[in-house]
């Protein structure tokens, strides 16, 4: 049950960030707690140091990020917030989400205003994330709230990862309610997806990529695309839809490739459509623009998984980051094009552009940018809250 345990209470002058909507409150802004014993997960009220209250949220004193803000209203109904938040988090979707699309981020954590807490839908199914204590006490709410607002076939829960081990939490994956479903297919701008609930990246799909698949889309018309890091085949599916003439499609993952077999037959595509390979990306790549008569190509995706997966990473990833899009610009057909992502959370954005620049030169190539890339709108992030902004892209086009 959600309900107000206790009060916490900020250091003097330590108040800015969260006035500012940063929904994040650090250990060393915390003066005081009552009382002092509170559990991990306990519900509070915040309090500035003269003792006005700036909202209510949620306490981990065993974190670094102490405390998690769902409301900077002091007069929030805490008891009611879980349902109000799904219901708002589902209105704008309903305004944003597109024709052809039945798969998107249906909350996204601090963005829509609770913390912890991640759902995505893929057509009938709902998958919950729930990665900290205080998210793991709202679980039975949340289910209440999307069987009441959604009504899917089935809830599956895929709460795993370094932040719940940083709670002290163990992993929990399994069906919530509804059907025992463990596979489902969904839509995503009109292009069919195989979505393996319970084994597949992220809760099944990356659905963070769907505007920029789009993009991909519009730029391939008799274009040759490869798509490094496939996955699934999401960018190179998307590449088939907007008229591609050849795709080739990199992935270390037999798993992923399968998938992406499955998703050319649901697409009614021949197996041969796309040229999937099972490869070490970074590898490959070198290998193909090493060669002088080697294929170069109208659209280069690179796509990589979190290069750095914790603070003490961030050097040696802004490093692989130069490298890799050093080897992706040199594999560019004059006049083409290059999508390049880094979904690195710890490491920022201007730092990743910053690698691209440098790689710019490591290739001998000239490149301007076309656009700045990033996830969909069904992934909101707070103004004040720049630690919530994660995925950083850009489109390049070659001048040389």
């Amino acid at each position: 049950m959600i309900a107000i345990e206790g009060r916490a209470f900020l250091r003097n002058g330590r108040d800015g960030p969260v006035r500012g909507g940063n929904p994040w409150i650090f250990s060393q802004a915390i003066g005081r707690i009552e009382p002092a014993k509170l559990a991990a997960g306990a519900f509070v009220t915040v309090h500035d140091a003269g003792g006005d209250a700036i909202g209510v949220g949620y306490l981990n004193p065993a974190t670094t990020i102490a405390i998690r803000m769902l409301a900077f209203d002091p007069r929030a109904r805490i008891e009611t917030i879980v349902r109000d938040r799904i219901a708002r988090a589902l209105a704008l979707r309903r305004r944003i989400v597109g024709a052809g699309t039945d798969c998107y981020r249906l909350l996204n954590g601090d963005g829509d205003g609770l913390s912890g807490v991640v759902i995505d839908r893929y057509a009938g199914a709902a998958v919950v994330q729930l990665l900290t204590t205080g998210a793991d006490r709202m679980r039975a709410e949340i289910v209440t709230a999307l069987n009441e607002l959604v009504a899917p076939k089935t809830i599956v829960e895929r709460s795993a990862g370094a932040v719940r081990r940083q709670e002290g939490l163990a992993d929990r994956i399994g069906v919530l309610a509804g059907a025992p479903i463990t596979e489902t297919v969904a839509a995503e701008n009109g292009i069919r997806f195989t979505i393996d609930l319970k084994h597949g990246q992220k809760t099944g799909h990356f659905l963070d990529q769907r505007e920029n698949r789009a993009m991909a889309a519009r730029l391939a018309r008799g274009a040759r695309v490869l798509d490094a890091y496939c996955n699934s085949g999401g960018f190179a599916l998307a590449a088939l839809a907007g008229g591609a003439r050849r795709v080739g499609a990199i992935d270390s993952s037999e798993h992923a490739l399968a998938l992406a077999r499955r998703n050319l037959e649901l697409n009614g595509h021949p197996p041969g459509a796309i040229e999937l390979v099972h490869a070490d990306a970074p590898r490959l790549l070198a290998e193909m623009a090493n060669r002088a008569d080697g294929d170069r190509f109208e659209i280069v995706v690179i796509d990589p998984p979190p290069l750095a997966r914790a603070a003490k990473d961030a050097a040696q990833a802004g490093r692989l980051y130069v490298d890799l899009n050093a080897l992706a610009m040199r594999l560019v057909a004059a006049a083409g094009f290059l999508m390049t992502f880094s979904c690195s959370a710890h490491f920022c954005g201007e730092d990743f552009i910053r690698a691209v620049r440098i790689a710019q030169t490591k290739s001998g190539r000239k490149f301007r940018a076309i656009a700045r890339l990033g996830p969909g709108p069904d992934h909101p992030a707070m103004l004040g809250h720049p630690e919530g902004e994660y995925l950083t892209g850009l489109l390049l086009g070659a001048i040389d």
